[in-house]
């Protein structure tokens, strides 16, 4: 008896069908069986079929003898499944690498339960990914009823992102209607009967956005089958009276899903919306439980149809006039800033305003010199830019700022003298004749930018370089660490700057630091004592649209380090709120396989936590070397890479130490020991040479006492540098 029954109903799906069935028969985890239900498709699809049934024992084709859509087709393939758990899969969807062996231990650590609720994320047909915005439900450790945690009904209530105990649904009868939205008789009766509901914080289906061909997005008056669906759901728990209390909910939730199909513009004729809408408000009085209030959104349907349609009217009239608003107020500003200046007042010599990472905390660079200010110019007054009210919860109570478009962040940045960022101001920002604009950049750079990315188009998606150009104009200032950077920055942004050969400021606390801080930051993440930390910090691809790339299998890598080895895990910060975390990086966290510390906000504490970097093209390393601690590259996809986003550096010749380019490489250097070998070390030297040549810990405050109204910086006392000097080497730039 397997462990999973993978149903998979098809119909008029052949050009995604193979995809469909190689993520299932492809995982890693192998104890299941495909039931295959040909719903008498009239394409290629049942062909396909016999083909994989033909060459996979696992695979077991129903034909039917007539099409019966997508409920009855499901119910066909259970009556051959033989497995525990139940799955299903449409035809046009997928799963995700390691899923089922995710889903299979999560089974076990919980026991078997009923149901176990898991993750999944939208792909769209343009290229885009989108998660489950309501995934922190799922982050549950416990197995709990529906009436317990009753917030997991406001998931997605579909068949295909559960995985059903088969005894159970067998036990009480469940089976899928016909017509469209069969789900919903199926999904509410199956969790509220169940005793024991679990979670898996993980996407194990990629659910598939088609531009055309979707039954839901299909014009037709199939979608009135949605009030008998809903008729079901009511029959059943009318016939259980223990389920009674349910139906405040379950009437509400009936109202806001028909209301919700009316709005789509693609769903019903629209000659058909007046009956649909009467039909709703039909059944919306004849379900309501006594007593039970009527939400607000929901009392358009006690009222007339033409009442809903005057409401939608002046709902859109609302949000086009906001839209208008909004672009009328921002034509304003811009005009404002441009006449403005013969009306200000003057600079104020003693004002610095900060941001960084496009106004997400106080962070980086800025945040280092902003430091280094309050303690070498305690006379200027600081102020930081922030997004949103959220990004300032947990500043030190002294700390100043503004949110970005108030009316505080137009006094400041009208009148401030110093402006540091990492990321370019907005280009409403007008420079003042005598302002200081100090841009710290993000790091040492491997992969192209500004106008370097003028030939490369996939890498510039989503980026105006001309629009960049003339921010960077503003720019006084541009800090380097080392003369490779120089010369990038002069010629990536032609611009009218000086560079200041400071160093990094965020680094500073990387150069001698203090070892407890190191294990401080260890204990926080929860390593054990005596563990040596392997630190894994992958960066985004561009030749993806979302920028992921699944290069490696983490658990596996994971195992493959044995014993007294914690690898930790931080992602790219562009990756941090997307699908990367949901496959599997955060169920492996809560399962203590490894650490994800992406969201540790300093990345500078997790350097200092690891004893060895294993990265592929991030700026990272080039920080990371300060430390003299091995690191180890992975370029499985270099040759990629390089073509589609363009490298200043060739990491293959000129590599920060050992090069693995496949899991099984990179499994054997730290088998071996070979990642912290003699050659290892005479790599790790050169690259420090070369690259960490102005970072010597007194970065900040050599910009400060540079560029700010103090005391001159006293001369560095004679004797070694603590890093040593420029080496000569080649490299893929030339002065201009």
């Amino acid at each position: 008896m397997p462990r999973f029954s993978v149903v998979v109903p098809v119909h008029k799906v052949q050009g995604y069908l193979h995809a469909c069935l190689d993520s299932v028969l492809g995982q890693s985890y192998r104890d299941l069986e495909v039931i295959a239900v040909d719903d008498r498709s009239p394409d290629g699809c049942g062909a396909i079929l016999d083909a994989y049934a033909a060459r996979d024992e696992r695979v077991r084709v129903v034909h039917l003898p007539e099409n019966v859509g997508l409920g009855r087709a499901r119910n066909a393939g259970m009556e051959h499944a033989t497995g525990d758990y139940l799955f299903f899969l449409d035809g046009d969807d997928t799963l995700t690498p390691g899923a089922l062996r995710a889903t299979a231990d999560r089974l076990d650590e919980t026991g078997d339960p009923d149901v176990l609720v898991f993750d999944y994320a939208r792909t769209h047909w343009w290229g885009g990914t989108r998660r489950n915005v309501l995934a922190r439900l799922l982050a549950v450790e416990d197995v709990f009823t529906a009436a317990e945690r009753p917030e997991i009904l406001d998931l997605l209530m579909v068949v295909w992102n559960k995985a059903y105990r088969r005894d159970f649904v067998a036990r009480e009868g469940f089976a899928f209607p016909p017509g469209y939205y069969e789900d919903t008789p199926w999904t509410f009766p199956v969790l509220l009967s169940a005793e024991r509901i679990a979670t898996l914080d993980r996407i194990c289906v990629y659910y598939r956005q088609r531009r055309r061909g979707s039954i839901l997005s299909t014009t037709s008056r199939r979608h009135f089958d949605v009030h008998e669906q809903y008729a079901r759901v009511f029959r059943f728990v009318d016939a259980r009276p223990a389920l009674a209390h349910w139906r405040p909910f379950l009437h509400a939730k009936m109202g806001e899903h028909c209301l919700d199909i009316l709005s789509k513009p693609d769903r019903l004729p629209p000659s058909d919306k007046g009956e649909f809408f009467r039909r709703t408000a039909e059944m919306f009085r004849a379900h309501r439980p006594e007593g039970a209030q009527v939400p607000a959104e929901l009392r358009v349907l006690e009222g007339s149809y033409a009442g809903y349609v005057l409401r939608q009217r002046a709902g859109r009239a609302g949000r086009e006039l906001g839209r208008r608003a909004r672009r009328a107020g921002t034509a304003t500003a811009a005009r404002y800033a441009r006449v403005r200046p013969a009306f200000r007042r003057p600079l104020d010599p003693d004002l610095a305003v900060y941001s960084a990472f496009s106004h997400r905390g106080v962070l980086g660079d800025p945040a280092a010199i902003h430091r280094a200010a309050r303690e070498l110019a305690p006379h200027i007054r600081n102020v930081w830019v922030l997004a949103d009210e959220e990004q300032a919860a947990g500043l030190e109570p002294d700390t100043e700022y503004v949110l970005l478009d108030s009316p505080g962040y137009r006094r400041v940045t009208e009148r401030a003298t110093y402006f540091v960022n990492n990321v370019n101001w907005s280009g409403a920002l007008v420079k003042r004749p005598g302002s200081v604009h100090i841009h710290t950049h993000h790091g040492t750079p491997l992969k192209y930018l500004g106008a370097d990315l003028l030939d490369r188009p996939g890498a510039r998606l989503g980026f105006d370089v001309p629009q960049m150009l003339r921010r960077a104009d503003r720019w006084d200032y541009s800090l380097v660490a080392n003369r490779h950077s120089e010369l990038v920055w002069e010629r990536a942004y032609p611009c009218h700057f000086t560079s200041l050969r400071s160093g990094s400021p965020r680094n500073d606390v990387l150069v001698g630091a203090p070892e407890e801080r190191g294990r401080a930051v260890r204990a926080r993440l929860g390593v054990p004592d005596g563990d040596t930390v392997v630190l894994y910090a992958p960066t985004r691809r561009d030749y993806r649209r979302d920028g992921l790339v699944e290069r490696l299998d983490l658990a596996r890598f994971a195992a493959d380090l044995g014993e007294g080895r914690t690898l930790v895990v931080r992602l790219h910060p562009s990756l941090a709120a997307g699908p990367a975390r949901g496959l599997g990086l955060s169920e492996l966290h809560r399962r203590g396989v490894l650490v994800d510390a992406t969201d540790e906000p300093e990345v500078q504490d997790v350097l200092l936590a690891a004893d060895v970097l294993v990265t592929d093209y991030s700026s990272v390393m080039f920080d990371y070397a300060l430390l003299d601690r091995p690191i180890v590259v992975y370029a499985d996809d270099w040759d990629a890479y390089r073509a589609s986003r363009g490298t200043y550096l060739d990491v293959m010749a000129e590599a920060p130490g050992h090069v693995a380019r496949s899991p099984w490489e990179l499994a054997w250097l730290f088998d071996s020991g070979t990642w912290r070998d003699e050659e290892a070390t005479r790599l790790r030297s050169a690259f420090r040479r070369r690259f960490c040549e102005f970072d010597d810990g007194r970065a900040a405050e050599r910009v400060v006492r540079t560029l700010m109204p103090v005391e001159r910086m006293p001369e560095r006392p004679a004797g070694p540098a603590r890093v040593p000097a420029q080496a000569t080497g080649a490299d893929l730039l030339t002065p201009s």
